[in-house]
This record gives C-alpha cells, sequence and structure tokens, in this order.
C-alpha cells in the first residue's frame, strides 16, 4: 500500500521538476539528431537508445506532443518548433487513421497541445494556424467516434484495432478527441447524412467502460475485486451481448494490468474535469448530469482506491498486480517496488499515468468530498515524487529515455532485458517519459499559480 506524504505540497516538487526538464532536454535532443523518420515511431529503448517495434504508429504523438511539452514549461524555443513542423510534416495519416483506438494519444498531444498554447496566449495568435489544429481536431474526434460498436443495453464504445468485438481500457483517453470535436461544435455524419452527437459517442462509451472495465466488489464473478480493471472486455458482434474479460498485454483477464488501471484512472478524472466545462443542456438528452457524473465519479474512486491499495509503498506499481513472480517478493506491497528484482518488472510508465489522475481527481472532489480529495492529491504528489528522483528519472546523458523502468508488452517478450538480468528493467517508454512531463507540468503549473492545465484547454470565444 502507498505510503502517503502528506505534508507535500506542489512547491516542494519545483526543484525536481527543474531537474528534470534539465533531463528531459537532454532527451528529447538526442532523439531528435538520431531518429529516422524511415524506421517508424520511437517506442521504447534498447540498451539506452529509442527504437521502433512495429504494432501501430501509437507512439508518435507522445514523440512530437513531449517537444511541445518542453516549450510549454521551460520556454524552449527550439522543442517549439521541432513540434510544430513535425506535427504539420508527419501527423495527418493520424488524423484519418480509421483502424485504431490511438486518436487520444496522437492527435490530442499534438494538435491539441498546439492549439491549448495558442489559446492560452502561450504562443501567438495566428487564425490560420488555429484553423489547422482545429480542422484536424474535429476530424479526427470524427474519425474516432465511427470506429463504433453498439451493445445491448442501448449503449456502444469505439472498438478497439483488435477488431468490433473488442472494448479496450485504453481507450477511456482517446474520448478527448471525441470531446474536443464536441468543443469545437463538430458532428460526425452518418448514412443518409443523419448526423451523430460525438458527446453522446463519449458518454456512450464511457458508461460502457465502467459498466464492463471496471469492478466494484458485487459479486459479478469469483475474481470480483473493487477498483480492479480488465484491460480488454469481449462482446458478441451480432447481438451487442457481453461475453467475457479479456487482456492483450496484462497476465490473465482475472488480474489487473496495472497500465489499464491508469488509463481507466486518468481518463475519468479528466472526462470530470470536461463535464464540469459543458451546459446542462448538453447532457440533459444523454441522462443529465447527475447520472454521467455519478457512473464516472464511481468508477475513478474505485479504480484509484484500488491502486492506492495495491501498489507498493513508494507508488510505483508492478506490471499486473496478479503475475505470478509477485509470491516470490514476500511482503513486496509493505516496500518500495525493486525495479532489480529477478521476479517480475515493475512498470514506472503506469505511475506516471496515474500520479496525474490522482492529482486530478483530487481537485475535482475538492468542493464534495475534501478527506478523499486531500488523499488522492497527496497520493498523486507521492507518486510524482518518487518519479522526479532515482532510480526512476534518467540521469545518464547517453540513454535517451527519461522516466527509466518501464514496460510494454510482457507477454510477448518485447522488453529489453539487460545482460546479467532475468527481468526487464533500466529502459524507457515514449508514453512513459510523455506523461511524466505532462504530470510535471501539470504540478508545476499548481505551484506558481498558473492557469489550471486541462487537454481541452480555455473555451473557444465566441460572438
Amino acid at each position: 500500500m502507498i505510503r502517503i506524504e502528506s505534508a507535500l505540497t506542489p512547491k516542494d516538487l519545483l526543484p525536481l521538476i527543474e531537474s528534470m526538464w534539465e533531463a528531459s532536454a537532454r532527451s528529447l535532443d538526442s532523439i531528435r539528431q538520431t531518429w529516422n523518420p524511415e524506421h517508424g515511431s520511437p517506442v521504447f529503448t534498447v540498451a539506452g537508445r529509442y527504437t521502433a517495434q512495429g504494432w501501430t504508429e501509437w507512439t508518435q504523438g507522445f514523440q512530437f506532443g513531449s517537444e511541445i511539452l518542453q516549450f510549454d514549461a521551460a520556454g524552449d524555443e527550439k522543442c517549439l518548433k521541432a513540434g510544430r513542423e513535425s506535427t504539420v510534416r508527419f501527423m495527418a495519416p493520424h488524423v484519418s487513421h480509421v483502424g485504431v483506438h490511438d486518436h487520444g494519444f496522437n492527435n490530442v498531444s499534438t494538435y491539441g497541445n498546439l492549439r491549448r498554447l495558442m489559446l492560452e496566449g502561450r504562443i501567438s495568435h495566428d487564425p490560420a494556424e488555429l484553423n489547422f489544429y482545429e480542422l484536424a481536431l474535429k476530424l479526427s474526434g470524427a474519425v474516432q467516434a465511427a470506429r463504433w460498436s453498439p451493445t445491448i443495453d442501448g449503449d456502444g464504445f469505439v472498438y478497439s484495432f483488435n477488431g468490433p468485438h473488442s472494448l479496450f481500457s485504453d481507450t477511456i483517453r482517446s474520448l478527448r478527441a471525441l470531446a474536443l470535436a464536441h468543443q469545437l461544435g463538430h458532428r460526425l455524419m452518418g448514412e443518409n447524412d443523419a448526423p451523430i452527437c460525438l458527446l453522446d459517442r463519449l458518454v456512450r462509451h464511457a458508461r460502457a467502460s465502467a459498466k464492463y472495465n471496471v469492478y466494484y466488489g458485487e459479486g459479478r464473478d469469483a475474481y470480483d475485486v473493487s477498483g480492479r480493471v480488465v484491460h480488454e472486455s469481449i462482446f458478441n458482434t451480432n447481438d451487442g451481448r457481453y461475453r467475457c474479460p479479456s487482456t492483450q498485454q496484462g497476465y490473465s483477464p482475472f488480474t489487473t494490468w496495472t497500465r489499464g488501471l491508469a488509463w481507466i484512472i486518468l481518463g475519468y478524472a479528466e472526462q470530470l474535469e470536461f463535464l464540469q466545462s459543458l451546459p446542462d443542456d448538453d447532457l440533459k438528452p444523454l441522462g443529465g448530469r447527475a447520472e454521467i457524473e455519478s457512473f464516472m465519479r464511481r468508477a475513478a474512486i474505485a479504480t484509484a482506491d484500488f491502486y492506492l491499495e495495491n501498489t507498493p509503498a513508494d507508488g510505483v506499481p508492478y506490471w499486473d498486480t496478479g503475475a505470478p513472480g509477485l509470491v516470490r517478493l514476500g511482503d513486496y506491497l509493505d516496500r518500495p517496488a525493486e525495479p532489480f528484482n529477478d521476479h517480475e518488472p515493475v512498470d514506472s510508465s503506469a505511475a506516471a499515468i496515474t500520479c496525474q489522475g490522482l492529482l486530478r481527481l483530487g481537485t475535482y472532489l475538492a468542493e464534495s468530498d475534501e478527506s478523499s480529495a486531500s488523499r488522492f492529491r497527496n497520493a498523486g504528489l507521492t507518486v510524482l515524487n518518487t518519479l522526479l528522483q532515482e532510480p526512476y528519472l534518467n540521469t545518464d546523458p547517453n540513454h535517451q529515455g527519461l522516466l527509466l523502468h518501464s514496460v510494454y508488452h510482457r507477454p510477448r517478450g518485447w522488453d529489453h532485458v539487460p545482460e546479467g538480468r532475468k527481468v526487464p528493467c533500466g529502459e524507457s517508454c515514449m508514453w512513459g517519459d510523455y506523461h511524466l512531463r505532462e504530470a510535471a507540468l501539470y504540478v508545476q503549473r499548481l505551484a506558481n499559480n498558473d492557469p489550471y492545465y486541462t487537454f481541452f484547454g480555455p473555451a473557444p470565444e465566441t460572438d
């Protein structure tokens, strides 16, 4: 169980965050100098060097989005230039990509961040450039929403790259693409010019994920523990009936892959924030604000509590809560995680994603439940404090990563095991590095009383 450092404040972390941005600049500069676009998007490091791993190009937005975040936090104009130019040059295929569930990862991290910076006045206002970003986001949200499978209960979901039967927990964070497109007044047009509300699909997907991918300790099956998350739910595509839990990257359908858990925690926390920006009239036809916030809040709190209870003392989880080698580690939850152990790898990327979710959930709950709000905020700061220091923050200038000890796909054995070790350790991944930067930017803004950082940014101006 995480030992929450209740005295930590955002300002306490500023020196560590400043050091992280220095390490981040070195990492980005090294990747920029060595990356060959013909080799595909960088995914994870092998012996300290970023390499591609063909599956889908879901990490490219993190590559260029990291450059944009570096400018946001540290004012690095070289990074802004690189992020802008790479977005224009490489990201258009991701906008029209009909075969993946990754639009939030790729397009919100690039076009979305650039739009946000312009609306915040951080970069010069150019109407044509802003229109370019917003058109990309409108199309991305619509293309993502078109990848739709209905369920028998009247909801549905944006299906994963596995096909119409597959609901991934990861996709909760691609709802940001639908949210932005809706915010910009866009809609998806279907057969016979039928308009499809993107907010409607966002809410239905979020409801399906909360119902099928999150457990609440209500006896749904023999492994129903409150807050447990499945990576994937499987449906009969003929009638939309739920069939069973599944996983692609976890140990089993009946254990919790901790990065899937992380996506759920952060995904619901930021959607709760987005709901606060919407008028009641937008939500009334979809069930109403109270009902929608209720199921999102329930899923967010249950999964956040599960994370706190099933993660080692320093806030960094092992890659799956049911990984078979954990039994050999003894009372592993009562001490800090051990990235150099011989039995199971930790996943620092899950911690980087989760800490931001805990912080946002705590902020959201502040007005209604200060006790829970304080616990989640302090837990988020505790996790981030761990990640900003060794052995997790990379201090080796010859290593291209930023956040060490991440895991991509343990079942397939894709992760590098260093010589003399028995499990993967010491390597980085694009999403882990990006989310450490994103969490650090979030806390930096809190500490400095800067504008509150959300994916949807300031609302667009209206006449």
